[in-house]
């Protein structure tokens, strides 16, 4: 009976350790799969904006600005909103990225503000909002960036 109980305190302990001292690798790859602000790369995504393509520095300058960008809040999107968001790129001309999450397509909608920037992510039939702070993708720089 004592063995029992050392053993599932010995099993226990071990476990425990394993799972609060992960190796980086591991930890980066939980950090990755849960992000809300994806990090792009220039070679699987596609730039967009008023309907032009962006290509070469444009684009890669664009994609460096978005990853760069700090993240400031999530807005909580329900059934009740969710046509807003939806239709929200009617209301201006976003830069729009189109990218793949796996084998998932996602779309990014950027819309861009005088003191921050928001993002609406749309992918099957899920979308999630959040705002990023960024000076370079702000209202007044992104037209000028693009001329």
């Amino acid at each position: 009976m004592t063995w029992i109980v050392l053993l599932s305190i010995i099993l226990v302990s071990a476990l425990k350790i394993l799972v609060t001292c992960l190796p980086t690798p591991v930890v980066k790859w939980l950090m990755t799969k849960f992000q809300l602000h994806p990090t792009l790369d220039d070679q699987s995504v596609t730039v967009t904006v008023d309907g032009k393509h962006l290509e070469g520095k444009n684009k890669m300058q664009m994609i460096d600005y978005f990853n760069k960008a700090t993240f400031l809040k999530q807005y909580y999107v329900h059934e009740g909103n969710k046509d807003y968001y939806k239709h929200l790129e009617d209301s201006e001309t976003p830069l729009v990225i189109d990218t793949k999450k796996g084998k998932k397509d996602v779309r990014l909608c950027v819309y861009s503000y005088d003191d921050h920037v928001d993002v609406v992510k749309q992918y099957k039939n899920k979308i999630i909002a959040y705002s990023l702070l960024s000076d370079h993708l702000q209202k007044q720089s992104i037209t000028a960036d693009l001329a």
